[in-house]
């Protein structure tokens, strides 16, 4: 078993153990993004634009599987911590019960709704039919992707981090190996073009599905098969959804403000959509240690809260800071060599790939500010406090990002929209960061959860 007591362990090492396993599973994850736009990009500017309008839309979705197994693993990992595992047992599979039944419902409005919402984010003509063909595959799969989304997270809120790594790395390398077969066809298998990329996804989310939810079930126990009654269901429910609307909410706040600028920067071309998808495509990649951190923060912060050991919890998100910073001016630095040429690989088109490039060297510098943004809202999460981890989230998307964003394309061309993006980016860092280790010292000092400064 790879499940650690997390009130008990070494800090560093709690950190260590929790985040490698992410690290490894979210860079396979990751890197399907990169797959599929260097797949669709061979098909042409037209198929590589459907598919950066519909990055905001997807990570939107995927951002909103996050946050239900924000508010699972928030109660459950507290839970735990306070030594009640038949009661989180219950918790986690009531939590699995409702995103299935959650997600069906927002999986058939998406599908009859495709050609309406891309419209309005500024997708037109043959871009738009593209977008279509893929999107309508996309939302058959979705509760393959959710369901298992809530289910690592609980066992990651138990303590183990080792198993949700494994299960997202052989799911991305099955995606990454269907997806040149399927968009280009080979022997019996027909070309589908940017349907292919759609169909590859949703192969591996079946077995992510069929996997997690035998995790779950067999090594960690945390699933049980019969049903709760109904004021069972709704207590738990209840506790989920305090948490994990706004921790949904906080995560869908990145994907829409960049569908914002994206539908922002459609003016000026289709080339420019083209590369600023692929920008924050291999933006999101260079942020994937900030997400693993992240992603282990969470259960370290639920277990020792619930266990009322709150010096702990300062001590595991300074040392994440800490991270956070090295690994930004590492980024900064590679960027300032690489960036023009990972560009290139990716984008075939050249004038594509000099945009991507402009606007991973100013971007790049402020990565740290949003790990610290991301690392903040988790933590407030894992407190059941996520309505605060949202203000976080809002304070940088729709405080300073979209309108940043927005000033700078009526003022200026729209390489100014990325002088914009990093400058929400470093302020948005400083001030969550500010707060967030103020509010805990409050905590910490008064033995008592400080709700005039909680936001709630």
């Amino acid at each position: 078993m790879a499940t650690i007591d997390l009130t008990k362990a070494d800090i560093r090492n709690a950190i260590v153990k929790q985040s490698t396993p992410m690290l490894l599973g979210i860079t396979a994850v990751f890197s399907i993004s990169l797959v599929d736009t260097y797949f669709v990009g061979k098909l042409g500017t037209k198929e590589l634009a459907a598919l950066s309008f519909t990055f905001p839309v997807t990570m939107a979705i995927a951002s909103l599987s996050a946050g239900l197994g924000a508010g699972a693993a928030s109660i459950v990992s507290r839970t735990m911590g306070e030594g009640e595992q038949s009661h989180a047992k219950r918790l986690s599979t009531d939590s699995l019960i409702f995103s299935s039944l959650f997600v069906t419902l927002l999986g058939t409005i998406g599908f009859f709704t495709v050609d309406p919402l891309f419209s309005l984010l500024g997708a037109k003509g043959e871009t738009l039919a593209l977008i279509s063909q893929y999107m309508k595959i996309w939302y058959l799969s979705m509760p393959f992707l959710v369901i298992p989304m809530v289910a690592n997270a609980v066992i990651r809120s138990v303590g183990n981090a080792k198993w949700p790594g494994i299960i997202m790395v052989v799911s991305a390398l099955i995606n990454i190996g269907l997806t040149p077969l399927f968009i280009f066809g080979y022997g019996p298998v027909p070309a589908m073009h940017i349907e292919g990329a759609a169909i590859s996804t949703a192969i591996a989310r079946i077995f992510t599905f069929v996997l997690a939810l035998y995790v779950i079930y067999k090594h960690e126990d945390m699933l049980l098969i019969c049903l709760p009654s109904l004021s069972q269901f709704i207590n738990s429910v209840t506790k989920v959804i305090k948490i994990a609307l706004p921790a949904a909410a906080g995560s869908v706040v990145n994907p829409l403000a960049i569908g914002v600028v994206t539908g922002l920067l459609a003016s000026y071309g289709d080339n420019v959509v083209a590369a600023f998808g692929v920008g924050t495509r291999i933006e999101s990649f260079a942020s994937i240690p900030l997400l693993a951190l992240s992603a282990a923060i969470g259960p370290i912060v639920g277990q020792n809260w619930g266990a009322d050991q709150k010096g702990r919890v300062i001590k595991s998100i300074k040392y994440c800071y800490s991270i956070t910073l090295i690994w930004a001016f590492s980024v900064t630095v590679g960027l300032y060599f690489l960036a023009p040429s990972i560009a290139s690989i990716i984008a075939s088109d050249s004038s594509v790939a000099d945009i991507a490039s402009s606007y991973l060297l100013v971007v790049s510098s402020s990565i740290a500010g949003y790990g610290f943004v991301i690392i903040s809202a988790a933590a407030f999460n894992a407190l059941g406090k996520s309505t605060t981890g949202l203000a976080h989230y809002l304070v940088r998307g729709f405080v300073l990002y979209v309108p940043l964003s927005w000033l700078a394309t009526l003022w200026f061309d729209y390489q100014w929209v990325f002088y914009a993006i990093a400058a929400s980016n470093i302020v948005s860092g400083i001030f969550v960061a500010t707060y967030t280790l103020y509010w805990l010292k409050v905590a910490k000092k008064n033995d008592c959860e400080p709700n005039a400064f909680s936001f709630q």
